[in-house]
């Protein structure tokens, strides 16, 4: 059952955006339900608890992408100042976008922490009791997640606000860590299997993984493979080999499965390796997901490339839509704004080129042709040597490779086509209306392979790496080439534009160095100390009763 009841927070108790200090850490529920009669029942309880998936949702699947832009995977696609095209400029204390990223955040902590304190009242068993607790305390651990990856140590607040404090200070990075090892351990011990949840629910392997990687960051490898471990010899989850859903009798492969519409939960076609799917409804209440625009996710029209602009040699139009097509060649209704790295796009797959289906045609869309019948290139490359387009010489940054899970060939909402039989678009396409997966079984694969690699145990690192390659018809990797750099390497491959790579690097502290590395436009503006977010200028100044300080290399 999809989870499609958008509930606004029951409480936000927050760090704000702002310099008035009665504004700080405020309560604001809503003008139709108070503390007094929002928490009676149990189906209170899960309107709350609906309520922290939601803001999941939002806090992720919006149209900032500040977790993929300016990595090692994906860059500024115009080379421009804008979105995080200077990171100099844009990595200050005063950037809104990192505000905004601190406090909804800090409103998911917030309103797990309400839920959690005042559960214990009410007059319901203790079973649900243990169940809403668990699942509260996973998303105050997410969102802690969140914040000690990006910011490092950061304000540990594990109680009920009741009134506006200004006197915080920052706990340490560990004792963040700590906080929400204890709070995975308590989902992963009681919230239930996932053959026992709804689509979009997380379960006990969920908490799992999340707490596996969390000691892992610890330094507690053993616990971590021993969690890793009994998530992947489940019975109820495997890879998907096999052709599978609603295209599996056209042209593709199976890793275009697993991105096709209604392929991504368990209970619609059977995807076992799906732990945890963002549920994306169109046009209904609480969904999400709109017909009329493309917002509130437009991966795709930040992603893809504005194909439907370019002009063939002569300078003539060329392409049947003005406006974009739903299709492979096309690819939506893109804008350009962020595209992958070269080194995402040609390096990360050099040796293993032809055999890799992640990076077969289906998966990586690499040439664009002319689809005007009556234009004298129909069917001609772009970058042909008597059809180069002429706007591409112009503009480079108008075409570029781009992952084809970004977008949804011929499956737009129908109130998007301007012309449904030749699937072109209108301009208020450019939405990614598809369910997103937040964990699949290939990284739980990945994050083992890390801990055994930290134990020194390269065999068996190697060894989970080759079951997420074998599945891509990859070459194996051998034991004396893994190392933490591989493994990103890897996830990179099979993960982009899912995980939240800033997240990931900055968990392993390598963000700064994979950036330099692997970015050839933001690599060139990094500076050590971007390695952390700054504190949000208005949160320090808001807090006037304590010292709330400021990461190394930003000044207040």
């Amino acid at each position: 059952m999809k989870l499609n009841r958008l509930i606004i927070g029951l409480l936000s108790i927050c760090f704000v955006a702002s310099c008035d200090e009665s504004a700080f850490l405020k309560e604001e529920p809503l003008d139709f339900l108070g503390l007094e009669n929002a928490y009676k029942s149990y189906d209170d309880c899960q309107t709350a608890i609906n309520g922290l998936y939601a803001k999941v949702r939002a806090n992720f699947y919006n149209s900032d992408f500040i977790f993929f832009m300016s990595t090692d995977v994906a860059k500024n696609a115009r080379h421009n100042n804008n979105f995080m095209g200077n990171m100099k400029d844009w990595m200050i204390p005063e950037q809104a976008g990192i505000a905004d990223l601190w406090d909804r955040e800090y409103k998911l902590i917030s309103n797990a922490n309400t839920l959690i304190d005042r559960v214990a009242a009410l007059s319901i068993t203790d079973e649900q009791k243990s169940l809403v607790t668990a699942e509260a305390k996973f998303f105050r651990a997410f969102g802690y997640r969140t914040l000690v990856y990006c910011f490092g140590g950061v304000p540990l607040v594990l109680e009920e606000n009741k009134v506006p404090r200004t006197d915080y200070t920052r706990n340490t990075k560990e004792e963040v860590l700590k906080a929400m090892k204890e709070d995975f351990e308590e989902a992963a011990k009681k919230l239930p299997g996932i053959e026992a949840v709804a689509d979009g629910k997380i379960s006990n392997l969920v908490a799992k993984h999340y707490l596996a990687e969390t000691l892992i960051s610890l330094g507690e490898y053993s616990a971590a493979v021993k969690y890793l471990s009994e998530i992947i010899d489940t019975p109820h989850v495997a890879l998907m080999k096999t052709r599978f859903g609603s295209h599996k009798n056209e042209a593709g492969d199976v890793f275009w499965d697993l991105f096709r519409r209604k392929n991504q939960n368990r209970s619609t076609n059977g995807n076992t390796e799906a732990l945890w799917v963002i549920q994306m409804e169109v046009d209904t209440e609480g969904g999400y997901l709109v017909s009329t625009k493309y917002r509130p996710y437009y991966l795709e029209r930040f992603a893809a490339p504005v194909t439907y602009s370019l002009k063939d040699p002569e300078g003539k139009v060329a392409f049947l839509s003005t406006n974009g097509r739903s299709d492979l060649n096309v690819g939506g209704r893109g804008v350009s704004n962020m595209c992958n790295t070269d080194w995402w796009l040609n390096d990360l797959w050099e040796s293993d080129f032809d055999n890799d289906i992640r990076n077969s045609k289906y998966n990586i869309v690499r040439n664009a042709y002319y689809d005007l019948p009556s234009s004298k290139y129909y069917g001609k490359s772009v970058f042909g040597e008597d059809s180069y387009s002429k706007t591409l010489k112009e503009n480079w940054w108008r075409w570029f490779p781009w992952p084809s899970k970004i977008t949804t060939p011929g499956e737009h909402p129908e109130a998007l086509y301007s012309d449904k039989e030749n699937l072109l678009l209108k301009s208020t396409a450019g939405g990614t209306y598809l369910d997103q997966y937040m964990l699949r079984l290939p990284e739980c694969y990945l994050l083992r392979a890390e801990a055994y690699l930290d134990m020194g145990d390269k065999d068996k690192a190697a060894a989970d790496i080759n079951v997420v390659r074998n599945r891509a018809h990859a070459k194996d990797v051998v034991a004396e080439d893994v190392t933490i750099d591989y493994i990103l390497d890897e996830r990179a491959r099979e993960m982009v534009y899912e995980e939240f790579r800033r997240i990931t690097l900055g968990r392993l502290g390598k963000y700064v160095e994979r950036t330099r590395k692997c970015n050839e436009y933001n690599g060139l503006q990094m500076e050590d100390y971007h390695e952390l977010f700054p504190i949000p200028y208005s949160v320090i100044e808001a807090n006037k009763n304590a010292v709330l300080e400021q990461n190394p290399g930003y000044s207040d």
